[in-house]
């Protein structure tokens, strides 16, 4: 299978995984309004950055992950942890924020650049996701554990991901005067987005008992 197919492989298993509104995404839609695309692009570069490592992380254990089921089970119960965790404080931050008096912007393009990766670190989903899609398209024969043909599906992987968060950022842009996207209204989304995500993580462990 050519490199070319490969790259676009990773890069539509990844635009599946991340186009679904989520904590990444839509922070890169909140970071955009409240502060300009600059800096909501800055924070998405950092998570694909993150992406791309979990991704080869994920393709070069993907056997290990996927036959050691205990170890996903450890990942999702961390993830659920987490995610309460950042649930909660987003529903603090909306419920304290008064309309009228927005923000003074101290963060750097660099901060936002770290922040994404920071962040993007605490989202594990990607890697037991990718482990399964890695096995299943070699698997099917359209790839291989080869160094090049996981360089190459991990570089999509990545390019994919900024995409759909650019998506984000373009189209929240283009509907910044509505009264939705206020950013007391907007951390009301990612708490509750994230709060939906706890939620499933939590069901899926209550099966797994």
């Amino acid at each position: 299978m050519s490199i070319t197919v490969i790259f676009f492989l990773g890069l539509i298993v990844a635009i599946i995984g991340v186009i679904p509104p989520g904590l990444l995404n839509m922070t890169a839609a909140r970071i955009s309004l409240k502060e300009g695309a600059g800096r909501g692009i800055m924070f998405s570069t950092g998570v694909s950055i993150v992406v791309f490592i979990q991704t080869y992380i994920a393709a070069i254990f993907a056997r290990y992950l996927t036959n050691h089921q205990d170890i996903v089970e450890i990942l999702k119960r961390v993830a659920f942890i987490i995610f309460v965790l950042i649930t909660i404080y987003f529903f603090v931050l909306a419920s304290k924020q008064k309309e009228s008096k927005p923000e003074t912007e101290i963060k750097s393009r660099h901060g936002r650049l770290l922040h994404g990766m920071l962040l993007s670190a605490l989202n594990v989903f990607p890697i037991p996701y990718q482990a399964y899609m890695t096995i299943t398209l070699v698997s099917f024969g359209w790839m291989n554990f080869e160094k090049l043909s996981i360089i190459t599906y991990v570089t999509g992987a990545s390019t994919g991901t900024f995409v759909v968060l650019y998506f984000y950022i373009f189209f929240f842009d283009k509907i910044k005067d509505k009264a939705f996207t206020s950013q007391k209204n907007m951390n009301y989304i990612i708490g509750s987005v994230t709060g939906i995500v706890a939620l499933i993580t939590f069901i899926n462990i209550i099966k797994a008992w």
